[in-house]
């Protein structure tokens, strides 16, 4: 990254007139000209809002400041460093933080707090505590912010003991937390799934909770399968005044899909309109999702048009979906018609977008139509994952095509791609019902030696057969293995 932009600096300071003496306009009349009418090409239906060229713009603006005389003020490089960590560059504003500091521009605070926040977003979170020793030895003693960046890094990589730990050292030195930084580590007790923490967190809590408060918790209760607590979470916010968002039916009807309660689903989302809120992509993929798991295809079908009536847009999620259902139902032409629409809207497909009718086309018994689309992925820049693989090779063996599988398997490994117990799992099935038994026991046996340890299925596989071959006494042998490692048919 520091190359490419180092590059696209000289580039830059080469080639731009603004950088010409007595050419230098204010640099936020640079900034906001140029992303006004990146806005009014966008509502003119311009495809000119893209990420590279906000990116870009950004990164001439900078270039420009620093080289102007006087140089902005330190709050016009605060605006600029806000505006790319927005675009979610973090490693870029590291970048430009780190320039700013050997050219001499002195930091405040408030940009001492943008760095320290692109270090946790890019979950460098031992240098972001180095950073913040190296502030307060600069005079920057952290503010709510600065904690509150810190608590965010350390739930979003899972250690919420020590964000918990945070918390109370901030409270112990006088800081007196916000309604934010109380979201945070409820937000992190629930995704840690320790939502009667969270509860008791929320109950302690010295100021009014918000609606993103309330939408945490009634997420997490959800995802712990307590609906009637989440219904009384929801009424509880209602008394204190507080009317619940989107966010909190997206999170209701999430967990009435789950819970197969569709007509419940429906019922919400009625009651969404009802409330004059407007429905997100979130919302009308959660509905077209249960309608897809449960085979309504054409209700989903229906559902989807009307979102786009709707002016909301499906992203590679809601495609995604959509074309899992298709391909569920065995309508796997259906799924491919949606999967060459993607394009056409500029919806980029994912991993999954591709594994989905991957398996749509294995399972419909058209291997060669799953394996042009395999190949297609991977001229496309589209990496496959474990999951791809595993599918593809499930295909082939399930097509007598193990000697190819096993081919799939060594380029898959060649590329750095480690196979899971699942992946030897599919090539042992295909190895016994090829009658390749004698292959498929020198395969289990080399398990270990490959540091996997054999689950339930590679047991049962594996005992099958060789109870088809007649090995009887073998397979008892490996049944009684099987207990001794302490695997159950049951368990």
């Amino acid at each position: 990254m520091r190359r490419s932009i180092s590059s696209k600096a000289k580039s830059f300071l080469h080639r731009n007139p603004l950088l010409e003496k007595g050419n230098n306009p204010p640099p936020f009349a640079i900034f906001d000209s140029r992303f006004s009418r990146r806005r009014e090409a966008h509502s003119n239906g311009g495809g000119s809002d893209d990420y590279r060229e906000k990116l870009d713009d950004s990164l001439e603006l900078f270039f420009h400041m620093v080289q102007s005389r006087p140089l902005p003020s330190i709050s016009d490089f605060s605006r600029l460093l806000t505006a790319i960590s927005k675009l979610k560059s973090y490693d870029v504003v590291i970048y430009l933080w780190e320039q700013m500091q050997t050219l001499g521009i002195a930091h405040n605070l408030y940009t001492c707090n943008i760095l320290l926040n692109c270090l946790c977003r890019c979950s460098q979170l031992s240098l972001a505590l180095s950073f913040l020793g190296k502030m307060m030895k600069l005079g920057h003693n952290p503010s709510v912010v600065t904690f509150g960046s810190l608590l965010n890094g350390f739930c979003r990589g899972g250690k919420v003991h020590e964000a918990l730990c945070l918390f109370g050292k901030m409270v112990e030195i006088g800081f007196r937390p916000n309604v934010v930084i109380y979201n945070i580590v409820i937000d992190g007790l629930c995704k840690s799934k320790q939502v009667d923490k969270a509860l008791d967190f929320f109950n302690r809590m010295e100021v009014r909770p918000d609606v993103v408060t309330y939408n945490s918790l009634i997420s997490g209760l959800c995802s712990s399968g307590r609906w009637g607590d989440a219904t009384r979470m929801v009424r509880c916010m209602s008394e204190r005044g507080i009317s619940p968002d989107v966010f909190t039916f997206n999170a209701l009807i999430d967990a009435c899909v789950k819970r197969g309660s569709l007509l419940e689903a429906g019922q919400l989302y009625e009651e969404m309109i009802r409330r004059s809120l407007v429905p997100d992509i979130v919302t009308y993929s959660l509905l077209i999702n249960g309608l897809c798991m449960y085979s309504r295809l054409d209700e989903a079908e229906q559902m989807f048009d009307y979102m786009v009536s709707k002016r909301c847009f499906p992203d590679v999620v809601t495609y995604s979906i959509l074309i899992n259902g298709f391909c569920k139902s065995r309508k796997v032409d259906y799924g491919m018609k949606l999967f060459c629409e993607m394009s056409q809207r500029g919806v980029v497909r994912n991993v999954v977008t591709y594994t989905i009718l991957i398996q749509g086309y294995c399972q419909a018994g058209k291997l060669n139509v799953a394996e042009e689309i395999f190949k297609r992925m991977v001229v496309s820049g589209v990496s496959p994952n474990i999951v791809t693989y595993n599918v593809l090779l499930h295909g082939l063996c399930d097509s007598g095509k193990v000697e190819k599988a096993l081919v799939m398997l060594e380029d898959m490994e060649k590329s750095g791609m480690d196979a899971d117990i699942v992946t030897y799992n599919i090539i042992i099935r295909g190895m016994c019902k090829a009658g390749e038994v004698a292959d498929a026991w020198d395969l289990y046996c080399s398990l270990n030696l490959k540091g996997l340890m054999p689950d339930i299925w590679t047991y049962t596989t594996m005992m099958l057969g060789l109870y088809k071959k007649g090995l009887r006494r073998e397979a008892d042998a490996l049944f009684r293995k099987m207990k001794e490692d302490g695997i159950f048919p049951n368990g």
